[in-house]
C-alpha cells in the first residue's frame, strides 16, 4: 500500500512534500525506515519494469514493481486541491508520480503548484536542489518544458541520508511531480529508465 511504503521514510512531518505527506499519519515523532540499499551485484534487487497507462492522470510511464495507488485532498497554500500518487519500490527506492489537479490550467496557478512542490521536495532534505530545465514527452509527439532536480541532505532525527530525483511538470490543469526517493543514490540505468519513459498525453 501507498501508506505502507512512505511511512517506512524517517522525514519530519513538517518536511515532507505536500504530495506525499498527505497519505501519512505520524504514530511517532518520525516516519519509519526505508530498506537497507543493496551493496553487492549478487543481491541486486530485480527491476520488474512495467509500463502503466495512467488515463485519468493523463500519463504513460514505465515503473519497476507494481504499482500502488491512493489520493488524497491536500492544502495548496490555502487552497484544497486534489493529488493521485503511484507508488512502487524496489530495494528501498520509492518511485512516485503525483497527479495534482488544478482549478485552472492558467500559467499562474501552473507556476505556484510547481513552486511549491519544488520547495517542499527541498524541505525533505534541507538543501537547495541541482536544477535544470527538461523536455517532457508527449504520447502524441513533441514535449512541454519541465523542471528536473536532484537533491541529497540529511533528514528525519537520525539525520539519515535520502536522495531525491525529481521532475516537474505542468500541462493544462495538472502539475507533475515524478520522483524517485532512496536512502542510495539508484543505478543510473534505472533513473534513465524511469524518468525516460513519463510521457503525457
Amino acid at each position: 500500500m501507498v501508506l505502507a511504503k512512505l511511512r517506512r521514510f524517517r522525514l519530519p512531518l513538517s518536511g515532507l512534500n505536500a504530495s506525499v505527506r498527505a497519505f501519512v499519519r505520524v504514530r511517532a515523532p518520525t516516519l519509519g525506515v526505508l530498506a537497507t540499499a543493496f551493496a553487492l551485484a549478487a543481491c541486486s534487487p530485480a527491476y520488474d519494469w512495467r509500463t502503466i497507462s495512467n488515463d485519468d492522470g493523463g500519463y504513460t510511464v514505465d515503473l519497476p514493481a507494481k504499482p500502488d495507488k491512493d489520493e488524497r485532498s491536500i492544502d495548496v497554500n490555502g487552497a484544497p486541491m486534489r493529488m493521485r500518487v503511484q507508488t512502487a519500490e524496489v530495494a528501498g527506492d520509492v518511485f512516485v508520480v503525483g497527479t495534482l489537479e488544478l482549478p485552472d490550467a492558467q500559467p499562474a496557478t501552473q507556476q505556484k503548484a510547481l513552486d511549491f512542490l519544488r520547495a517542499g521536495l527541498a524541505r525533505n532534505v534541507s538543501a537547495a536542489p541541482e536544477a535544470h530545465p527538461v523536455a517532457v514527452p508527449l504520447v502524441a509527439g513533441g514535449s512541454v518544458e519541465g523542471v528536473e532536480m536532484r537533491m541529497a541532505g540529511k533528514a528525519g532525527a537520525n539525520g539519515e541520508t535520502r536522495t531525491i530525483h525529481a521532475r516537474l511538470v505542468a500541462k493544462g490543469a495538472r502539475v507533475y511531480q515524478v520522483a524517485i526517493v532512496g536512502r542510495a543514490e539508484p543505478p543510473a540505468e534505472q533513473v534513465d529508465q524511469f524518468f525516460g519513459s513519463f510521457r503525457l498525453y
